[in-house]
């Protein structure tokens, strides 16, 4: 296993890092989830940030500053809604994990965090997102030495199984 790949259970809000990932709405103007713990944890002004972005497409990644949070950054993914698979789900999730990275690297964020992107309410199947979040980082991390630390955030058990099992 690349020991630059960690996973962790918790509160991805509170996570002193470069750069948190947020799976975004396409607004990118807070939501349930783990954006509406990201917006209310940053404060108002992150929304004020986000408002100047004007949205963001499926399967792309925009940042913002952290504002009130431990981490120094946001980045903003918006996942796939998962309908059967065979709409291009997987190929956006995947890019998900590609065009954050990309934007950290871009921007200097040597240590990232993940949640499980598409996860929650768009209803992904979790052994299949934990296992293509997985082969994404492992693949940008064979070709990329700027990141130093990426971390999967596994908010609940289920999540944590999910990942250990794709890790494994």
């Amino acid at each position: 296993m690349d020991t630059r790949i960690k996973l962790i259970q918790g509160d991805i809000t509170k996570l002193a890092v470069d750069a948190i990932v947020n799976a975004a709405n396409s607004t990118l103007l807070g939501g349930g989830g783990v954006d509406g713990a990201i917006h209310r944890a940053a404060g108002p002004r992150l929304l004020a940030e986000c408002a100047a972005l004007l949205g963001c497409k499926t399967g792309d990644a925009k940042i913002t500053r952290g504002y009130k949070l431990p981490a120094k950054h946001v980045i903003h993914t918006v996942g796939p809604v998962y309908r059967d698979g065979k709409h291009g789900e997987p190929e956006l999730l995947a890019s998900c994990y590609r065009r954050s990275l990309e934007t950290a690297v871009k921007h200097g964020c040597k240590t990232i965090a993940f949640p499980a992107i598409s996860c929650g309410v768009y209803g992904y199947p979790l052994d299949e997102a934990c296992s293509i979040a997985v082969r994404e980082v492992r693949a940008f991390l064979a070709n990329d030495q700027a990141i130093e630390q990426v971390t999967f955030v596994a908010f609940g058990q289920d999540v944590l199984a999910a990942y250990q099992q794709a890790l494994a």
